[in-house]
């Protein structure tokens, strides 16, 4: 039966044991020579791309980079030699040698900017405020302008001393409207006093020195305090003026000599160190 239906086609044995052995054996061989053949032409495609490479053209450029690694990984390993030295110079600078300490790297450092804006923005805020103040006083005792639109610099115009004082009888004989003053305000102000000198006229005693310089504690750092304010200081000032018996100028030549803020500065941290040393007695701050 099944002679029958293989003869008519009707059923196709794939079985390996139904195979011809012939034709098996013929697949085989074909399988080899295949496979003999691709090893052949990849070995003549591996022989061209030898050839290829081992043109000088290549060789040159292959030499070329094996140089240009060489000296990269030279010039790596200098650079790394480079900083640990200088790592170990600024750790510790020892053994004799000149080295570049911590203390010398920290000591460089500036201040920190946060800071010095924290300490502007104080300043600007206590003297806006008290700008605002003295121009809301309106009793004219002072008057304040502005040097060249600078908050910082101010010249200050005391109007009125004590009215039974021999200053303010030089006042009313010279025509003498007011006493300029230029007050200039440090960085930490309010934390630092404010340094203080007379401009016009040109005044004797009164605790008013060379240079127009004023000798006042409360104007010093160890005299001043936080709360004071620039009328406060400016209502001491007169005080003072009038219990030192200050006095316009009237001597001929002198008069009309100018005040230096270069010259009262000077004075100004002479009789300071001189106080230090002896103490401070005259006019005490409570006065005024």
């Amino acid at each position: 039966m099944a002679t029958l239906l293989r003869k008519i086609g009707l059923i196709r044995l794939h079985d390996r044991d139904t195979e011809d052995p012939k034709h098996h054996q013929g697949s085989l061989k074909g399988t080899k020579g295949n496979t003999k053949n691709n090893a052949k032409q990849h070995s003549q495609t591996t022989n061209e791309t030898n050839n290829l490479l081992s043109t000088p053209e290549i060789k040159a450029k292959k030499l070329d980079q094996h140089s240009s690694k060489d000296k990269l990984s030279v010039k790596d390993k200098q650079q790394g030699k480079d900083t640990k030295e200088k790592q170990q110079m600024g750790g510790g600078g020892g053994g004799g040698g000149i080295g570049v300490g911590k203390s010398a790297t920290s000591a460089s450092i500036p201040p920190l900017a946060p800071h010095r804006q924290h300490c502007t923005q104080v300043r600007t805020r206590r003297l806006m405020k008290e700008l605002q103040e003295i121009r809301r006083l309106g009793d004219n005792f002072i008057t304040v302008e502005l040097v060249d639109d600078n908050l910082f610099d101010w010249n200050v115009k005391l109007h009125q001393v004590d009215k039974d004082s021999a200053l303010w009888q030089d006042m009313k004989e010279t025509n003498t409207e007011f006493i300029l003053l230029n007050v200039s305000f440090p960085d930490n102000f309010p934390f630092s006093p404010p340094f203080m000198r007379v401009l016009t006229p040109r005044l004797e005693n009164g605790y008013v020195l060379d240079g127009g310089a004023i000798c006042m504690e409360l104007l010093t750092p160890r005299g001043w305090s936080s709360a004071y304010t620039v009328e406060a200081v400016m209502r001491q000032f007169a005080a003072s003026l009038v219990k030192g018996q200050g006095r316009i100028c009237r001597k001929a030549g002198k008069s009309k000599k100018a005040f230096s803020r270069k010259e009262a500065e000077a004075t100004f941290k002479s009789l300071v160190k001189t106080h230090e040393k002896y103490g401070w007695v005259s006019p005490p701050v409570s006065d005024g």
